[in-house]
């Protein structure tokens, strides 16, 4: 029973993933020559990954992604589901809001990698545009990562003194 549950909860986590990565729920921004928006997309991910566990953590990282991967970058689950995974990891010994901030610095080096591949070779742009195009990219989303790690510890807090368990 305690599987159905956490496999429920991954599955609304993800279902939320998705719905706050939806441009009326994003706010938009231009960095450089690249449009992109400022969403709260890894709030539910660090959430799912801290009280479901590593693979429930995983689960919702990966469904989770699915419509960024089909608007956006097709690279992006595997960094999702890094950030789900690894976040449940460090919760075993972290606060949630160090969890997300950790569990950040180990998707960034995955999120840097495959986004210069996406932008220097299937997009086409110049190396030197690309690398300015991620490195905006890397510093809107280490600033996402803050804000969601600090609502995933207030909102996780809340849940635990409040005695809700999966």
């Amino acid at each position: 029973m305690k599987k159905v549950k956490i496999v429920t909860f991954a599955a609304i986590m993800a279902a939320l993933t998705n719905v706050l990565s939806v441009p009326p729920l994003a706010i938009p921004i231009v960095i450089g020559p690249f449009e992109t928006s400022i969403h709260f997309s890894q709030l539910p991910i660090f959430i799912g990954g801290i009280l479901g566990g590593p693979l429930a953590g995983l689960m919702v990282g990966c469904i989770g992604g699915l419509y960024m991967s089909i608007i956006r970058i097709p690279f992006i689950i595997g960094g999702l589901a890094i950030l789900g995974y690894t976040v449940a990891l460090f919760a075993r010994r972290f606060r949630p809001f160090f969890s997300g901030v950790f569990a950040w610095c180990v998707q960034a080096p995955y999120v840097l990698v495959t986004d210069y591949v996406w932008f220097a070779l299937f997009l086409q742009q110049q190396p030197g545009i690309a690398w300015s195009i991620v490195t905006g990219l890397m510093i809107k989303l280490a600033v996402e990562a803050v804000i969601a790690s600090a609502l995933a510890d207030f909102i996780i807090t809340y849940v635990k003194r409040r005695g809700i368990t999966l």
